[in-house]
């Protein structure tokens, strides 16, 4: 070996040693091959010219080519989601964006739309800015809106994503119109940067919307936790009244489960006509009412109504939940038969808790459960769809109704309401009032979200329900929950000693069976009632009714049918589609009911104590 060569070998020996030496160390090899950048997230969400009713989003899209796959394929999808959790919908937010561009290393780079909701990036590069408009002017809880006044975010209907990045950690940088100061929001702020949040993954931010602008705002602490009350429109209101009524109202709720999973949480309130509305989120909700929402008893007692619904979301639905609701597909219908729990039994607890809170008296509640009855056993669908079947069917019928909803449908929030009474009533007496609806909700949180992280199947929850009853509950899933068969009520109430009685006057007065509305001196039928006599006749939505037995309709038909017999035969002229039409119809008894809920002869008091239980009686 000459010279030189020894001289190359022992360096190369030496220079392996070293190497060893510091692989062996966890130095040296880091330096010249440093892991990759972890991907990150960042929103600029700005408004301008809100004015205009447009917002403006940059995304920034950071260390993504490995996580994306875009150094292999070359390109990269960006997606904006087709609905929001809670609203069971697709909305095609889409629709509202436009100008998308995108730009890598300070250049532009070539995007197109490959789908109705995805935008693809030819771009393999690291670091990636994707700009956007998007026209907000429609004012609901599930929409977005921005005028000069003030900015509502619905973050699936502003933020894009890409779906290897949904589980990072994400950062929202908000710039307020230039006159505007504060942000209301469930998401948690950065400390130190004002306007800016963060959240752990993309979930999280399309479940925390924004109220942007110079709303007023007040805070309350209920069960341990702040609470903040963020205060849209031009109204008048007392607030100390309405912190101790939220406080109430969030206390009770918070007894049903008894453990509180917030750290804080955030009402968006929007006081604008005509008002009417929430969302759930998983640490904060929107409500939409009127300036009138304090204005009289009436009103008060319907807007903590919704509260209480709105804030018990916070349970059931959020965290108490059925599988199909999370984790989310932001693209496609999300299928449940279990709507009826999620949001009727809500609607049911949002009830029970006002009165247990003291908004309503006991007798109060009594009406309020006859009245839902009797809301569900006049409408004609209640024979025709399931309640497991309209909560299926919410994605293209329960948000979509037609003038034949009332005939073939049933809301899964009016009937689960009504299950969600029945159910409790089960429970007692099955357990002979050792348990109750609440204990079913406990056990499924502390089962299912805490312990397992998951949401339950439909046989997983009835298997929890007759396990807190105490007995199978075959009669509640085979009718009340999985068929369109008459419900035997009374055999849920007659355990608390009460029965449901059908006072509505049984006259021999005929029933036409129509809705009608009455404009400029004409009388439209918007609505025909599956049965009717109307229905037989062959009266149609949209006719025109010109006149019964030669009278001419312009106010009021049914004063024209007050008066007629079962079985009488009416003439009755109408304008269909410019033709006019004669059509007899033989008018038929009225299928209305009006329940009551009233106390059963020589209650037992066994009965007693169990109706004491049912409604807090103390």
């Amino acid at each position: 070996m000459k010279k030189n060569a020894c001289l190359l070998y022992l360096l190369t020996i030496w220079t392996f040693f070293i190497s060893c030496s510091a692989m062996a160390s966890g130095l040296g090899v880091d330096d010249e091959n440093p892991p990759a950048a972890s991907p990150a997230v960042i929103y600029v969400l700005s408004m301008p010219e809100p004015q205009t009713h447009y917002f403006e989003v940059e995304m920034q899209l950071k260390n993504v080519a490995a996580a994306t796959g875009s150094k292999k394929n070359g390109y990269i999808d960006i997606k904006m989601p087709v609905w929001t959790p809670g609203s069971y919908l697709i909305r095609e937010y889409a629709k509202n964006v436009e100008g998308f561009t995108a730009s890598a290393g300070g250049k532009s780079v070539v995007s197109d739309k490959v789908s109705k909701n995805t935008w693809r990036v030819y771009t393999g590069d690291d670091n990636l800015t994707v700009r956007y408009r998007v026209y907000a002017n429609d004012l609901t809880v599930r929409t977005c809106f921005v005028d000069a006044d003030h900015g509502y975010v619905t973050p699936a209907g502003t933020f894009m994503y890409h779906e290897a990045l949904k589980d990072i950690p994400l950062r929202l940088v908000v710039q307020p119109y230039k006159t505007w100061k504060k942000v209301a929001t469930g998401l948690a702020p950065v400390a130190g940067q004002e306007f800016t949040y963060e959240a752990p993954n993309l979930d999280i931010l399309i479940d925390s919307p924004l109220e942007i602008g110079n709303h007023k705002t007040f805070t309350f602490t209920a069960a341990g936790v702040p609470h903040t009350v963020a205060m849209y429109g031009d109204v008048e209101y007392e607030e100390e009244r309405l912190k101790a009524d939220y406080k109430r109202i969030c206390e009770t709720a918070f007894s049903v489960v008894g453990e509180h999973p917030c750290k804080d949480y955030t009402f968006i309130v929007q006081h604008i006509p005509p008002g009417g509305g929430g969302l759930e989120h998983l640490n904060s909700t929107t409500l939409e009412t009127n300036r009138n929402a304090y204005s009289t008893e009436t009103n008060y007692k319907r807007f903590f109504g919704l509260v209480a619904h709105e804030y018990f979301h916070l349970w059931n639905v959020k965290r108490i939940r059925p599988i199909a609701l999370g984790p989310f597909d932001y693209e496609n219908e999300n299928y449940t038969h279990m709507l009826w729990l999620s949001e009727g039994c809500t609607s049911f607890y949002g009830e029970y808790i006002q009165m247990r809170a003291g908004f309503y008296s006991p007798t109060d509640y009594l009406g309020l459960v006859a009245n839902a009855i009797t809301g569900i056993e006049n409408q004609p669908g209640v024979r025709v769809q399931s309640v497991a079947e309209s909560s299926w069917d919410a994605w293209i019928k329960g948000y979509r109704p037609n003038e034949n909803s009332s005939n073939s449908t049933i809301s899964y929030y009016s009937k689960g309401s009504v299950l969600g009474s029945l159910l409790n009533l089960a429970i007692l007496a099955g357990s002979n009032g050792e348990r109750s609806m609440d204990n079913l909700m406990r056990f499924l949180y502390t089962e299912y979200y805490k312990k397992q992280q998951r949401g339950f199947t439909d046989a997983e929850f009835r298997q929890a329900a007759e396990q807190t009853a105490g007995r199978k509950l075959d009669d509640f899933f085979a009718v009340g929950i999985n068929s369109s068969e008459p419900i035997n009520y009374n055999t849920y109430f007659e355990p608390v000693g009460m029965q449901l009685v059908n006072v509505a006057a049984r006259t021999q007065d005929g029933f036409l069976g129509t809705a009608t509305v009455y404009s400029n001196g004409k009388a439209t039928v918007t609505g025909v009632r599956r049965g009717s006599a109307a229905y037989t006749s062959g009266l149609n939505v949209g006719d025109e009714i010109i006149s019964v037995d030669s009278v001419r309709v312009t106010d009021d038909l049914l004063k024209l049918i007050s008066g007629r017999r079962v079985g009488e035969t009416i003439n009755v002229i109408v304008n269909r589609a410019g033709f006019l039409r004669e059509i007899p119809v033989t008018l038929t008894q009225n299928p209305l009911v009006s329940y009551r809920l009233e106390p059963l002869p020589n209650q037992t008091p066994a009965q007693k104590a169990l109706y004491n239980k049912w409604l807090y009686i103390k």
